[in-house]
């Protein structure tokens, strides 16, 4: 890892963060934030719920004072998908870690996301799947440290193949 004790792990909505991110932990003797939970423990609501009554716009308010307020080491981060559109956000995780992009084509994310309103996904009126997918990629791949593509790789697979970037 280049800098600082964290990995924050980006990428979209059903890419794995929370799921590789907690083995990541494990493996390495970490500890574990998902920050959409520290979302939802803070408004006392479901993401989802906090998208429909207050908007998107308040959610990525809510979301950015979440994460760039974060204070951990030796910490795996998972934040949502969303977090990309805050730039003080990812700069402070610039600052306190490493920036892992989890990339997946719009055919694996797709066949993964079963709802996206269900999720919590952060759609703007109108806006498909696919749309969202490729505004997101050129911000994750803009703040990305490291690169994992985990097409056609199993979840040991992408895990182990994690491991090898960050010690690289």
């Amino acid at each position: 890892m280049k800098k600082g004790s964290n990995i924050i792990f980006i990428g979209m909505s059903a890419a794995g963060k929370s799921t590789i991110g907690v083995v990541i932990a494990k493996r390495l003797g970490y500890e574990f934030i998902d920050t959409d939970l520290l979302i939802q423990k803070r408004e006392k609501r479901l993401l989802k719920e906090i998208l429909e009554q207050d908007g998107n716009d308040r959610f990525l308010e809510i979301e950015n004072e979440v994460n760039s307020t974060l204070e951990s080491e030796h910490t795996v981060i998972s934040p949502g998908g969303s977090v990309i559109y805050a730039e003080e956000s990812m700069t402070h995780f610039k600052n306190i870690g490493t920036i892992v992009y989890l990339q997946a084509s719009f055919e694996t994310i797709n066949a993964r996301i079963k709802n996206p309103k269900e999720r919590g996904i952060v759609l703007k009126e109108g806006q498909s799947l696919q749309e969202l997918y490729d505004e997101r990629t050129v911000l994750f791949e803009r703040y990305a440290d490291l690169i994992v593509n985990e097409d056609g790789l199993s979840l040991e697979e992408t895990i182990e193949r994690v491991l090898e970037v960050l010690q690289k």
